[in-house]
């Protein structure tokens, strides 16, 4: 069995989350599962300061920021197939709503990556699991808006604490034809008939272990329906 898991570069406000890349990679491996790291070859939309949160004018590439997060062993992600893995697996942070998608600029009228799409499509015909941690849901629901399907996506939950407006993202998801369902940081949801699984992890307020404990949760439900 094999994972393919999409990043969006390296660090929370620019790319992909680092603790739920790792924390993904940590449970595959823990489960026996052999991965291969993919992202999309183009610049990132900015680069943040991490200690300051200022954007810096500089330009950097999601691929070879990915790069950073897979010690190097990243390709880029026109070179994935849907032959090539068993499931996909999409960690969250802002990269993945500003490098994936465009959710936290422009919400759900923003743009999608193409290839990031089509890969999400290709997997859902081909009745291939796919896994969405934090704002990973947001670029799943986009990328099947203008299909026949309905996923049932989970982006956390409005009765327990969370940095974000979790009831406006809801919102959102509602709007591109997704359902959405409240889970806290202990909890996953299941579309047993799309075969998606998502976890809200940091969009709560939440540990690093309970975040550990959430992508594990996640990744071996993604595992058990390949």
């Amino acid at each position: 069995m094999k994972a393919a898991i999409i990043l969006a570069g390296s660090g929370v406000y620019d790319g992909s989350e680092i603790h739920e890349s790792v924390f993904t990679l940590l449970a595959l491996e823990e489960a026996g599962i052999e991965y291969a790291i993919y992202a999309p070859d183009k610049n990132q939309h900015h680069v943040i300061n991490h200690l300051t949160g200022d954007e810096m004018p500089e330009t950097r590439n999601v691929l070879v920021e990915s790069a950073r997060i897979a010690r190097g062993a990243a390709s880029p992600l026109l070179e994935l197939t849907v032959t090539d893995a068993d499931f996909l697996v999409i960690p969250g942070g802002f990269g993945a709503a500003k490098n994936l998608n465009q959710w936290a600029l422009k919400g759900p009228d923003g743009e999608i990556d193409s290839a990031v799409s089509k890969i999400i499509n290709d997997f859902i015909e081909a009745k291939k699991p796919i896994c969405g941690l934090c704002m990973g849901p947001t670029v799943i629901a986009q990328a099947l808006a203008e299909s026949s399907h309905t996923p049932v996506l989970t982006i956390g939950s409005t009765t327990e604490k969370s940095p974000y407006d979790i009831g406006g993202i809801n919102q959102g998801i509602v709007s591109t034809g997704s359902k959405t369902v409240d889970k806290g940081i202990t909890e996953i949801n299941i579309d047993k008939e799309l075969k998606i699984v998502t976890a809200p992890c940091y969009m709560m307020e939440a540990s690093l272990l309970e975040v550990r404990n959430n992508v594990k949760m996640a990744v071996n439900a993604v595992i058990a329906l390949v």
